[in-house]
């Protein structure tokens, strides 16, 4: 097993890493909280989404760390676009659910995957159409955010105004990952997928505390 050289593409594996590993221990976070029957099927949705963002950060940890044959990285690509594709689609059900509760949710749910399907078969057809995946994650975002700022001021779910937060971190992320220019150097070199990598983070965190605290109150 052969590490990448570029310093830039190391903080950017490492970044993953650390994603993927606050994802992993808020799944136990999630799971660690009283529970009735409509928030077990809540956090259940909440928790598969964390859990594919976890399994994309792993992914791509790979995919930018380690020196692969061309054949393996593409699988590997295209395995972490169906995750993330996959995470955005649980992401808006989890999103319904808060809005318009379980029904809606359940009925959301297939149409939703399919999307994601979609996208995968787009992905499959057109490799490195990553762009694609911006605007679908964009917009799903973009209705989380109003969604959770529109129930933080109705006062109508505790801890939306974190998950607002969060959602709003990982709008500047997916910003910040589309502007290939940025790069900084803070001890180490970090371009724009490892700072990317960092504010989802941040984004990540907030929205399992505000997850938890909706579960709690």
């Amino acid at each position: 097993m052969e590490y990448i050289k570029d310093p830039a593409e190391k903080t950017t594996a490492i970044t993953d890493i650390t994603l993927a590993a606050v994802a992993l221990g808020g799944i136990f976070f999630l799971q660690q909280a009283p529970l009735n029957d409509a928030d077990f099927f809540r956090l259940t949705i909440w928790s598969a989404a964390v859990g594919l963002i976890g399994l994309a950060a792993a992914l791509g940890a790979a995919a930018h760390g380690l020196v692969l044959a061309q054949t393996l990285q593409q699988r590997i690509w295209q395995s972490l676009n169906v995750a993330l594709a996959l995470a955005v689609a649980l992401f808006v059900v989890g999103v319904v659910f808060d809005l318009w509760g379980k029904s809606a949710s359940y009925k959301a749910l297939p149409v939703m995957l399919l999307i994601s399907l979609g996208f995968y078969t787009a992905t499959s057809r057109y490799p490195g159409i990553f762009l694609a995946f911006i605007v679908f994650e964009a917009l799903a975002l973009i209705f989380a955010l109003i969604a959770y700022i529109f129930l933080s001021w109705r006062g109508e779910l505790e801890g939306a105004g974190l998950m607002a937060a969060g959602i709003l971190c990982s709008i500047i992320a997916a910003g910040i990952q589309a502007k290939k220019s940025i790069s900084i150097n803070l001890i180490w070199q970090f371009n724009h997928n490892g700072i990317y990598h960092l504010v989802q983070t941040v984004g990540l965190v907030l929205l399992l505390i505000g997850l938890r605290w909706s579960v709690q109150h």
